[in-house]
This record gives C-alpha cells, structure tokens and sequence, in this order.
C-alpha cells in the first residue's frame, strides 16, 4: 500500500510559491519495536515552516532546513493504526511531529497522548499546543503583565497573540491587539481585547498612540516591521517585549531589513527595557500547568480560540502560502482523515 506526501522540491527565493513542494507517493512504514503506525488527522501549518524550508537572506531557524526530497516538517494529529509499544493500543490518539504525509512511524517516547474528553483534539495543534505554550510563557514567564499596566499584542488574532492577549486581560491589564483587516479587528472585539487596531490603516502608527495614551508596558512581539516600528518609541520605562517571532523578516531580503542595532540597543539601556527572544521549549517544564490552566478557561468561557480548517493533505501548500500572507484566522490545520469514533458516538450512529 501506498500514500500521499508532500515533500520539499525546491528553496525558496523570498515568499515561498507552489512549485516549491511536490506531492508524491510513498509506502507506509512498518513500526518496529518501541515505535508507533499513526495515521494523520490533523497537520499544523505554523510561520516557523517558512525557516525550515530554507534560503531566507534574512531569518534562520535554529533547526537544519528540511533536505530537497524530504517531507515537510510539521506538527500532527494522529491515530495510533499498529503500536509496538505497550503503553498504546490503536485507536490512541496522540500529539506527535510526524509531517506532511498520512501515515509515519514515530517512536512511543516521542509522542503525547491526548484525552478528547479534555478538549477537541485539534487543540493539542493551537490553544493547547506549541502556539500556545508560547503566548502563555509570553505572559507568564516574561511579560508578567500586573493589573491597570497596558499591554499590545501583535499579530493578535493567532493562537499565539489571542491566547497573550486574553490572559493579560485576566490579569487586569488593559489590552490593545493588532491585526491585520476588519474581519480580524472585529474579532479581536468580540474576544474582549478592549482596543483593536488595523495595521493596514494608513493611520495605524496614530491610532496605536490613541490607543496607548500612557505607553506601553508590555509587547509581545511576533512581527517585526511597521508594527514594530510603531510600538518601539511607546515603550514604557521596565517595558518588557517577549519575541517569539518575526514574521516581516521570515521572506525578506536582508537589505530590507531595519538593521539599527546601536539605536535598538541604546533604547534598552536608556529606558530599562527587557527584550527577550524564546522558543516554546524553553518552558516546557509549565506544560503540566498551561494545559490545566487553559482547559479551564476553554470550560469557563474565560478564553475563546478560532480554528481555520483546510480539508485534504493535497491542499497543505496552498493553505500555507495563504497562511503566510495572513488570510487566515485563528489557527490554520489541515484535516487529513476524519477523526475515529468513539464508543459513544459509534452506538449512536
């Protein structure tokens, strides 16, 4: 038997295109001891990827670029089909990096297992997942927002800004999250962010010092650019900026970077700044209590996510290059298969 992949063809030159993947075929794998068969649900489709695909003048990933040939890289889903391993029967469902194919073999003490009763399993791939492991170590381990101090969240409508941002809110702090059209800006409203700005606007860099009339005492960065630009002279003395990201940077030429680290770096000084760059691995020791923490508030209402589905592992490329000119809201996945009934959902169907 064979399936589906979607592998690397080409390093980009700039904003990634279409002929840079390739869909092909492949055999499934056979597990070996300690090892898992999973058939993939859900594919996470997450900026990082652009750096792994490689040949960016301007941004590197910490991790060596995905080889020519070789199947993307990503997050997942996926359903245990044959287990090597004690510890998991099929029908398991895991959390696991196994990439842009249907099937893989992963090792046993490589993959997390999840519990759908705790919370529909695709949030192990935003809310509950790497993204937002990262906006709540932002909040919490860095920004450390306290009550009535403001705080501006860039790209606030991902999973990474929205989670940042929602948890600051219940800290107390006021919260002014930044988008980019109206679809998002409104939907950052109805999330509670209590300003919401567009940073299309021609008037953006006036709106955001409307917004912020006392500066800004917490950013949480994942931009770069205008944004950036904008937030920078607001900054509040002991400001601190959590940088998770720098989406402006990710295809850019490095001549059209902002390349002022003097400036950048006599600001720190000058106003007490804390400037902090992470990856979410830097906190896994607070998964156990960001997932309690973040299935309560999804219970209580306190926090709400938004899910962008694409359908069809053939639809991944495109649904990232859309993902990466920002079309999307929310989280982006691709569903791959359909997710295993339960006993329950099965005696009812």
């Amino acid at each position: 038997m064979t399936q589906t992949r979607i592998v690397l063809a080409a390093r980009p030159d700039g904003a990634p295109r279409p002929e840079d993947f390739a869909v092909t075929s492949g055999p499934i794998p056979e597990p070996a001891a300690g090892q898992l068969l999973l058939r993939t649900l859900y594919l996470s489709l997450d900026p990082y990827l652009r750096g792994r695909m490689g040949s960016s003048a301007s941004h590197s990933s910490g991790t060596q670029p995905v080889t020519l040939g070789a199947v993307m890289e990503g997050g997942t889903v996926g359903e245990v089909v044959v287990s090597r391993d004690p510890r998991f029967v099929p029908g398991d469902v895991v959390a696991a990096a196994t990439g842009w194919q249907q099937f893989a073999v992963a090792p046993a003490a490589a993959v997390r297992r999840l519990n759908p009763a705790d919370a529909p399993v695709s949030t192990a791939l935003g809310v509950r997942g790497m993204p937002g492991l990262t906006g709540y170590a932002a909040i919490r381990e860095i920004g450390r927002p306290r009550p009535g101090e403001t705080v501006v969240v860039a790209a606030a409508t991902g999973t990474v800004g929205s989670l940042a941002g929602q948890m600051a809110r219940l800290e107390g702090s006021r919260v002014v999250g930044i988008a980019g059209g109206e679809r998002k800006v409104r939907w950052l409203r109805a999330a509670g962010f209590d300003v919401a700005l567009d940073h299309r606007d021609p008037d953006f860099e006036s709106n955001l010092a409307d917004a912020t009339p006392d500066g800004i005492d917490v950013y949480v960065e994942s931009v770069g650019g205008r944004v950036r630009q904008a937030v920078w002279p607001r900054l509040n003395r002991h400001a601190r900026v959590p940088v998770c990201g720098v989406a402006s940077a990710y295809s850019a030429a490095a001549t059209g970077l902002d390349t002022d680290a003097d400036g950048l770096m006599s600001g720190l000084v000058t106003r007490s700044i804390t400037l902090r760059g992470f990856v979410f691995s830097d906190f896994e020791y607070l998964r156990p209590t960001f997932e309690r923490e973040v299935a309560d508030w999804l219970r209580a209402g306190d926090v709400v996510h938004h899910e962008d589905v694409v359908d069809g592992l053939v639809n991944a490329p495109s649904a990232f290059l859309g993902m990466l000119a920002g079309e999307h809201l929310g989280k982006r996945l691709v569903r791959v298969a359909p997710e295993p009934q339960s006993e329950d959902q099965a005696s009812i169907a």
